[in-house]
């Protein structure tokens, strides 16, 4: 529990840092400094696998799998680039939420701060449930499998125009059922009194529904990493490391989500193999190094052939 604790505590103490002293004052926030914070969570993350490998190499952490340390940090790579990769869909539906309530730039890093706090909180019931499941019951890993394999040919054979429309979602019409909505953005604030009335400004309505999307991802995101690993402590970190460099990769790639079309297919590709992986695990073993490759490479290859393309059509 000492490890757990003190990992939670570091992540509350980051979020705290994060909006009380370096976004302290609402502000847009530019390709270069959202560039910059990325580089560093991607670098915090692949350094936290080291110390993924020192826990694992002790008896500080709990280790129901009794994984060799080397064994234990590849995991923990490997389901951080799968969650970094799933979440390439999180922030295209991020970016419609934001235009569809007109939410300016300077304020949307508070709304996903919020939106980051209950991601945390959402995914880890969902992933305490999950490996709860798989443990008690092993058949729950053909479920799983048959699942993201669905999804896979869902995302494959879907038409182009089928596009996320927040305000005729079920969850916008349902907020509007329950509680007065303005359509004024009073500043950074979630409410605004008007006559008398307490009543959800914009920022409030983009952040319930990006939380319900968060969940609804987290839906493939999180048996896609259970195909890697049943070790709580490593899923939820790699969840973690991930959704906290969400925020900084949206902003980075706001602007360019049109040159990363061809990443789609990586994402396909990826949650196939996870789940073929899940439906054999019985009669094919990979070791370990097999699927952070395919992994990395199914990233590679979408993100070049992305920008080859691109590139091309501005030419």
């Amino acid at each position: 529990m000492i490890v757990w604790i003190t990992f939670l505590t570091a992540v509350l103490i980051f979020l705290a840092l994060d909006l009380g002293v370096f976004n302290k004052t609402p502000h847009i926030i530019s390709s270069k400094e959202a560039g910059k914070w990325t580089g560093i969570w991607v670098a915090l993350s692949f350094m936290f696998s080291g110390v993924i490998y020192w826990l694992y190499s002790t008896t500080y952490i709990a280790n129901p799998d009794n994984l060799q340390p080397t064994t234990a940090a590849i995991k923990f790579i490997t389901g951080y680039l799968i969650e970094l990769s799933l979440s390439i869909d999180n922030i295209f539906v991020i970016a419609i939420i934001f235009a569809a309530f007109k939410i300016p730039q300077k304020y949307q890093h508070r709304v996903l701060f919020w939106g980051i706090l209950g991601a945390i909180i959402f995914r880890g019931l969902m992933i305490f449930f999950g490996v709860m499941l798989i443990n008690k019951f092993s058949w729950m890993t053909y479920i799983f499998g048959a699942f993201l394999i669905y999804t896979a040919m869902k995302m494959l054979f879907s038409g182009k125009d089928e596009q996320f429309q927040p305000k005729k979602s079920f969850v916008y019409r349902s907020l509007k059922k329950i509680m007065p909505i303005s359509n004024h953005i009073d500043e950074e604030h979630f409410f605004v009194r008007r006559r008398h009335i307490t009543a959800a400004t914009p920022l409030f309505v983009a952040l319930v529904v990006i939380e319900v999307m968060d969940v609804v991802f987290a839906i493939d995101s999180v048996p896609a990493i259970l195909a890697i690993t049943n070790d709580p402590f490593l899923v939820f970190s790699s969840n973690i490391f991930a959704i906290l460099g969400l925020r900084s990769m949206y902003f980075f790639l706001a602007n360019m989500l049109a040159k990363f079309s061809y990443l789609e297919y990586s994402l396909i590709a990826i949650l196939s193999f996870v789940g073929l992986k899940m439906l054999l695990h019985e009669f094919i073993k990979l070791p370990e190094w097999v699927s952070l490759a395919f992994i990395a490479l199914s990233l590679i290859i979408g993100i070049v052939i992305s920008l080859r393309k691109s590139s091309k059509e501005f030419v």
